[in-house]
């Protein structure tokens, strides 16, 4: 069955039919395709462009057919359609005759696809913030059982300044949130209806696409049919989304694999989510974060391959579009499988304080609280900043740490060298403290954003219930 035989004659290359089917992929539409024609034909019966008695012949139909398949998940093996749709209203004349042939009257593949991928980036961005919100949960819970815990911080991966590890968590915390704010904004954006806009032109039929947007949950009927039945923008953006989201998991892991090798020894991974080596008895590889690593480069790809097709194409639909949903359900599928896993290893991760703290000492991490404090008594701070840089120098030279100097040693670089400074640089816990501005790492600021965090997981538990 071809939905456009009539203008051709003779038979069409098989190799020519395998290479352009596409009921392979979108055949998971399927139930989006029974919606919206069971939709559009209470839209067409309402309009009188089908009698009653067709109306509810073809709803029935239809209804029968998404019984069949919800009760069978192998439905698609073995069949051959061109794509789903085809094969959707190949079943429904077996079903129900010719009244089926009516189906397709004043609409479009091209409005019928756009309407299905809509539907469908609806429900895959709220499938993806959902599984966020377990990844925001486990970082919010481990951020509260270790508030008070000191880690060093790092900038070019070099010792920089202590923070807890409180802190640090919460960072990728707004990362994930800003994640779902996308996963939001690209739903709102999707959500208005294709159908009625016909090929390219609309339809001359009376439907009325008001109703049929609010019957298939849409917020608003498209503007534009030329624009609407070959806009992918939902699909690009959310698969955007999902690319960003996999940086982020990925930055995430590759934190972690250097934190919980033995040089750092910060964290220790479940063994759950480690592997172990078929050679070296003794390895433990954190292999779900390799994974997770890996996979943002598949992502990566995948939003490059929409945005490369969509690119040089002219108004309005072309056949190239059918290479969005290859990108577009790998995408969903392995942002929705990564996530999954972040979630799992950040709830199980086991944290090590007392290695923390120990690495707290090295690296002189309260340099710049020593020159803020000298700032204090007067001296301008690029004065401030070379006498202590002079400071590390000599301890670097001679394989000492802070706690190590004497004072008369410390004086020598530091004129103004007295037990207050000492106190300075021997204490990271105070360094921690003073940085009380708002989104410092300060013990009062850093329980405001717990507390700010657990808030907002809860609130977006319950709306996304």
């Amino acid at each position: 069955m071809k939905l456009w035989g009539g203008r051709f004659s003779g038979r069409r290359d098989p190799q020519f039919e395998k290479f352009s089917e596409s009921f392979s992929l979108d055949q998971r539409f399927v139930l989006y395709d029974l919606r919206v024609n069971l939709a559009y034909v209470k839209a067409m019966g309402e309009a009188r462009v089908l009698k009653p008695r067709e109306a509810a012949q073809l709803a029935a139909g239809l209804e029968v057919l998404r019984r069949k398949i919800q009760r069978n998940p192998r439905w698609a093996q073995g069949q051959a359609a061109e794509d789903v749709h085809t094969w959707v209203e190949a079943e429904l004349e077996r079903q129900v005759g010719d009244v089926a042939r009516k189906l397709r009257t004043g609409r479009s593949r091209n409005d019928l696809v756009a309407t299905e991928m809509r539907l469908y980036v609806k429900d895959a961005t709220l499938h993806l913030e959902r599984v966020l919100v377990d990844l925001l949960a486990a970082l919010v819970s481990q951020a509260r059982r270790y508030s008070q815990v000191v880690l060093p911080g790092y900038t070019h991966l070099q010792p920089a300044q202590p923070i807890l590890l409180a802190h640090y968590l919460l960072a990728y915390f707004e990362m994930f949130c800003r994640d779902g704010s996308r996963l939001r904004d690209c739903r709102a954006r999707a959500d208005e209806l294709p159908m009625g806009a016909g090929a390219l032109a609309g339809t001359t039929f009376a439907i009325n696409r008001e109703r049929l947007a609010k019957e298939l949950g849409f917020a608003r009927v498209a503007r534009n049919s030329l624009d609407v039945t070959s806009d992918r923008d939902p699909a690009a953006e959310m698969l955007f989304a999902c690319a960003l989201c996999m940086v982020h998991l990925s930055r995430w892991a590759e934190d972690l694999i250097i934190y919980s090798s033995p040089g750092f020894g910060y964290v220790e991974l479940a063994d759950a989510y480690s592997t172990g080596s078929s050679l070296m008895p003794q390895k433990k590889n954190p292999d779900s974060l390799e994974l997770i690593r890996g996979r943002a480069g598949t992502l990566l790809g995948n939003l490059t391959a929409m945005l490369a097709v969509m690119k040089g194409l002219p108004l309005a639909y072309d056949r190239d579009l059918q290479e969005d949903k290859a990108a577009m359900f790998s995408g969903v599928d392995t942002t929705l499988g990564a996530l999954d896993i972040a979630a799992r290893v950040a709830a199980t991760l086991r944290i090590r304080p007392e290695r923390m703290r120990a690495m707290t000492q090295l690296g002189f991490l309260t340099s710049t609280d020593l020159a803020d404090e000298l700032v204090r008594r007067g001296i301008p701070f690029a004065d401030a900043h070379e006498q202590v840089g002079k400071l590390v120098r000599h301890c670097s030279a001679e394989g000492k740490t802070f706690q190590d100097l004497s004072a008369e040693e410390a004086a020598q670089f530091v004129p103004g060298w007295d037990s207050a400074l000492h106190d300075v640089a021997i204490s990271t816990e105070r360094s921690v403290a003073r940085r009380k501005v708002t989104g410092g790492t300060a013990p009062k600021q850093v329980a405001r954003q717990v507390a700010h965090a657990e808030k907002l997981v809860g609130e977006l538990l319950r709306k996304l219930k």
